[in-house]
């Protein structure tokens, strides 16, 4: 949700936005409506005000109440995630992000964040301590050239931490599997130590080629995203446990020659498109193709929104 457009100090033209309190009544009516926190359930809420810059204090507030007035009911929004917003957030509020985030009741163990690339160690330790998520997004981060997050450092801290993909605008993919190389990537390409120079000359930077292993990106894509939602029913397979898996076919010409390590495989020689996926027990690709999902049809929407929204 938006609410603070750019005549009211915020970052979204005005008719991006709406007004607080049609926000809020629509949210609990939605949870009202659709909110299942039962053991497997397929329909969750989430109250996702967009950002520091996006919305006022009083609706971060009034959503996290809104919540936590209904359990299994999460908070997600974008935090830190550009050089701007912590520019904004001084000017506007005196303070940093994460500071923001905190005064307004949004750090906790039911909360996760986007992002989350400029932060420092006291505030990553704060993240840890309240059980605050954060949501990696390396394509998005890469591709708007916003930074590296401190991953590792989250990490070895134990702060929550998943794969996401953000959004179309962002993101011209949208696969886990990418994503996981990337995260991968950027963590041991990100800058360890300085060669010869100090930052800006021409000495250039060191990585850390361990800094980051392909099990580690795979646990944030899988057991790292359950944990960000809360959910204990997904995320890995076990007795008792939703049955969610993919499978991918090993005799593919990119896969020649992984047999000893599968599993790194997928990771670095990707990315791949599925052969079967299940969702909660069901197949919802089966040999490559969905199995109750009309893509041509699909296409053909899109396509028509697409014209449309151009001619406007």
């Amino acid at each position: 949700a938006m609410s603070r457009g750019e005549s009211q100090g915020g970052l979204p033209p005005d008719r991006c936005v709406e007004k607080e309190d049609a926000i809020l009544k629509d949210a609990e009516r939605l949870i009202h409506t659709y909110h299942d926190a039962s053991r497997h359930s397929m329909g969750r809420i989430v109250l996702a005000p967009c950002s520091p810059f996006s919305v006022t204090p009083e609706l971060m507030r009034d959503a996290a109440a809104l919540a936590r007035q209904h359990p299994g009911v999460n908070l997600h929004s974008h935090l830190a995630e550009e050089l701007f917003e912590d520019k904004y957030c001084h000017e506007i509020y005196g303070m940093r992000p994460v500071e923001f985030a905190e005064s307004v009741g949004w750090l906790g163990d039911e909360v996760w964040f986007a992002h989350s690339i400029f932060m420092m160690s006291g505030e990553i330790d704060r993240f840890a301590e309240t059980g605050t998520g954060v949501a990696h997004c390396p394509s998005a981060n890469m591709r708007c050239g916003q930074g590296i997050a401190k991953i590792r450092e989250m990490l070895d801290k134990g702060v929550k931490v998943g794969l996401g993909v953000d959004g179309s605008a962002s993101n011209d993919m949208s696969n886990m599997f990418m994503e996981a190389r990337f995260a991968l990537m950027l963590q041991r390409v990100a800058p360890h130590h300085y060669l010869s120079e100090k930052p800006g000359g021409r000495g250039g930077f060191g990585g850390t080629p361990t800094a980051l292993s392909a099990r580690e990106a795979l646990e944030m894509a899988t057991r790292g995203g359950a944990a960000l939602l809360g959910r204990g029913d997904i995320g890995h397979l076990a007795p008792g446990m939703s049955a969610d898996f993919i499978a991918v076919r090993r005799d593919q010409l990119g896969l020649s020659g992984t047999e000893r390590d599968p599993l790194a495989a997928l990771v670095l020689c990707g990315p791949f498109r599925v052969d079967y996926s299940y969702i909660n027990g069901r197949e919802i690709i089966g040999k490559g193709a969905f199995r109750s999902f009309d893509v041509e049809e699909a296409l053909a929407d899109h396509r028509a929104v697409m014209n449309r929204i151009y001619n406007q």
